[in-house]
């Protein structure tokens, strides 16, 4: 067990026996909760009908959200929906229809959202990608593959605002950097909304089959009811995102792409203006070509890819001993993600998309181009891309490839493997493991449960310890009463993942995480109870076997009211084990030894869906041999849906006998849609270490579905001073065409 101190101190370094939680506490913690929990009956959710006809046209539908035309009234609607939220199992209380057509090129999907108050229709968003957790909505899942672990998410609004995702591992892995080839079309009516959806079969991958079964569900949520209504797998430990519980789709027959060749190529030009340096004139083309090797499998070749359109990275201050995580931004990278993801986790990741062509400084290094082939084979899904960089300064020219390979078991479940390399001049860098993930969303009926591991190796052949080691076991019990998981993570000393990210090295980590979370009618306002009972993260040195830090929290309460409103008081207990002296701020310098310290948080969310909203969180108490509190709030203003406006601020008040320091960090955003194809953003911010006010404005037009036009502005302002410098000024314009043979 671990023993936990009830003051800060500071002392000699402890055997590691007094901290170390073995595995089989882990073990422990898993046989107690499989034994005490799984014992919830479960609840139907299937309702009947369970499957929608496709009615086949050769009229043409013209794309405005009346759906007046006369298929629509030929085709067989569904409307048997179920309530998710706030009364799991009962009717809706506002009705959904939706009915499916096809032709030679195009699946369409008519939805009407009948609304007993259609003036008070939820939706403040219109950009792509919108935030639809806070508006009404219609959600479309559909299985193409008809295996019941990937699928395809398509999202609107009463506005007409689009988003997207691709689904894998049964709603395990939901990448919302995906963007497809579709369009949709709403209309605001006396009775609510219709929705009409265009998604051509050329942005679908599905294996060929005369008469193919496609797994097909859809949600409704009103949000000023908090209501969430789905056709099917309506249970509260079911999500949409899990297409095993979808319905199945019919009628469809002797579909094919239309399409076997897709080019995309660009032409960008700018300028950039550095303080006290002539402007240089910026210019470039390149683009990507893609190609249908199979129905299910697409090659992608790139040449001079180029990234000038991405949104600047929020600036961070770390405050602790280990590496910041940067998330990727670029849409190259993240279309395909989820078939690059590999099972140890995310502290330590053997394939980290940014760390291609990107300097650690976070310079841009010139990409020449590279091939991709990514999609899915029977039960395999498959991985592969090789880029080639160009040289820069100190950094070689280098070729970074990755494959990863996976195979279906099972219902839902997989093994896999993956091989990184980093090859230049003279020296190579590979990492290499397998993995293997249990995955049953249908426990004891309706319930969820996964456990799985990974192992991995490095080598690096200019390194006296050439090869290192990194392994991880799961196991996770994610339901809406119980929500339980353990994780054994362990790096060893010579583990070297050149193409990956690690947030520290040499270490091994015991996790679990415990919650409870009830729903009592009799308390009117509240929708869910929240209470942890534990939650920690225990690491130690996996050379000395000596703590390296702790993290824990006890959350005597929290709580989602039926409004929508969240609340949390947590308790937490910490430690590090200082093995050398951490400067933590310039000339504040904490000396080696042991620390351990106790905080307390509070943390308020109102309802998102709100013209105004906000979010309010402190935290305070210990912090090594001295104190810290931690203030963290940011506020929204929905004008309208054509503009909102945001900003946060966090402050962290630091007291050591080794000196007192602030860290201020400050956020502003402006989003503005003039209509769902054409929209943008202002962001700005600064903190008062790096001392430079970042401005980066970004406007997004969609003349065509698949087609984009960029133009982009960043500028940087010294403060040091008290002064406000302008350092640089850089403005580009990109347009990107997609043509299709």
């Amino acid at each position: 067990m671990l023993n936990i101190r009830g003051r800060n101190c500071k002392g000699k370094m402890k055997k590691s026996k007094n901290y170390f939680l073995s595995f089989t506490f882990v073990k422990s913690i898993v046989l107690f909760t499989s034994v005490l929990l799984f014992n919830f009956q479960a609840i139907a959710q299937v309702s009947m009908p369970d499957s929608l006809v496709a009615y086949y046209t050769t009229a043409p539908i013209h794309l405005d959200g009346k759906l007046n035309e006369a298929a629509w009234k030929k085709a067989t609607p569904i409307t048997n929906f179920t309530q998710r939220e706030l009364h799991e199992g009962d009717t809706a209380t506002q009705s959904t229809k939706i009915a499916v057509l096809y032709d030679d090129k195009n699946l369409y999907i008519g939805a009407w959202c009948y609304d007993s108050k259609p003036d008070k229709l939820t939706a403040n968003r219109m950009q792509r990608d919108f935030n639809y957790r806070t508006d009404d909505n219609l959600k479309i899942i559909i299985d193409t593959y008809g295996d019941k672990r990937n699928g395809y998410l398509f999202v609107t609004n009463p506005n007409g605002a689009r988003a997207d995702a691709m689904i894998s591992r049964n709603g395990n892995a939901i990448n919302t950097d995906w963007n497809g080839v579709w369009n949709v079309k709403v209309q605001r009516t006396s009775f609510g909304w219709t929705a009409e959806f265009e998604i051509p079969f050329s942005t679908l991958k599905f294996r060929k089959n005369a008469k193919p079964r496609w797994g097909i569900n859809f949600e409704r949520d009103v949000r000023r009811i908090r209501e969430q209504d789905l056709w099917q797998g309506w249970s509260r430990d079911a999500t949409l995102e899990q297409v095993s519980r979808a319905g199945t789709l019919v009628g469809l027959k002797n579909i094919s792409k239309t399409s076997l060749l897709e080019l995309k190529p660009y032409v960008i030009g700018g300028m950039e203006m550095p303080l006290n340096e002539k402007t240089k004139f910026t210019g470039n083309i390149g683009g990507d070509v893609n190609f249908l090797v199979t129905p299910t499998l697409k090659l992608n070749l790139t040449v001079n890819t180029d990234f000038a359109q991405v949104e600047s990275d929020r600036m961070q201050v770390n405050l602790t001993r280990f590496s910041l995580y940067y998330p990727e931004k670029r849409e190259f990278f993240l279309e395909g993600k989820d078939y690059f993801n590999f099972g140890l986790g995310y502290s330590v990741q053997p394939f980290y998309s940014r760390r291609i062509g990107l300097a650690p400084d976070r310079s841009i290094i010139p990409i020449y181009g590279g091939v991709r082939l990514m999609g899915k084979a029977g039960n395999t899904s498959l991985g592969v891309m090789s880029l080639q960089t160009a040289s820069k300064d100190t950094i070689p020219t280098t070729n970074y490839s990755v494959v990863r390979w996976k195979q279906d078991i099972l219902k839902e479940s997989s093994v896999g493997i993956i091989a990184v390399s980093k090859l230049e001049p003279g020296r190579q860098n590979f990492t290499y493991g397998a993995d293997f993930t249990y995955y049953n969303s249908h426990f004891r009926g309706d319930k969820n449960i996964s456990f799985g591991g990974a192992v991995s190796q490095s080598y690096t052949s200019n390194l006296e310890k050439k090869t290192g080691l990194a392994s991880r076991i799961f196991f996770e019990y994610p339901n809406d009463f119980i929500d339980f998981s353990a994780i054994w993570d362990r790096s060893g000393a010579g583990f070297n993942p050149e193409v990956g990210f690690m947030r520290r090295r040499n270490y091994q980590m015991y996790n679990a995480d415990f919650r409870i979370k009830p729903r009592i009618k009799k308390i009117g306002l509240i929708r869910q109870f929240i209470f942890k009972p534990f939650d920690f993260n225990y690491y130690i040195d996996d050379s000395t076997h000596q703590l390296q830090s702790l993290w824990s929290e006890f959350r005597p309460l929290g709580f989602i009211t039926k409004s929508g409103e969240r609340f949390e008081f947590n308790i937490q207990r910490k430690a590090e084990n200082l093995t050398k002296d951490f400067e933590i701020n310039e000339g504040v310098i904490i000396p080696t030894g042991e620390y351990w310290f106790t905080d307390y948080e509070l943390q308020l969310g109102t309802f998102e869906g709100r013209k105004v909203y906000g979010f309010a969180f402190v935290n305070w108490g210990g912090f090594y041999n001295g104190y810290r509190t931690v203030y963290e709030g940011n506020l929204t203003w929905q004008a309208n849906r054509y503009i909102k406006f945001s900003a946060d601020y966090t402050l962290n008040d630091i007291q050591l006998p080794e000196g007192n320091f602030k860290v201020h960090e400050v956020g502003g955003r402006a989003d503005f849609a003039i209509n769902p194809d054409l929209f943008g953003s202002l962001f700005g911010q600064w903190n008062n270490e790096d001392k430079v006010i970042l401005f980066n404005f970004r406007v997004n037009w969609i003349p065509t579905p698949g087609t984009n036009f960029y133009f982009v502005v960043n500028q940087g302002y010294d403060t040091l001073n008290h002064k406000l410098t302008m350092q640089y000024t850089t403005i580009q314009a990109k347009l990107i065409w997609r043509f299709v043979i």
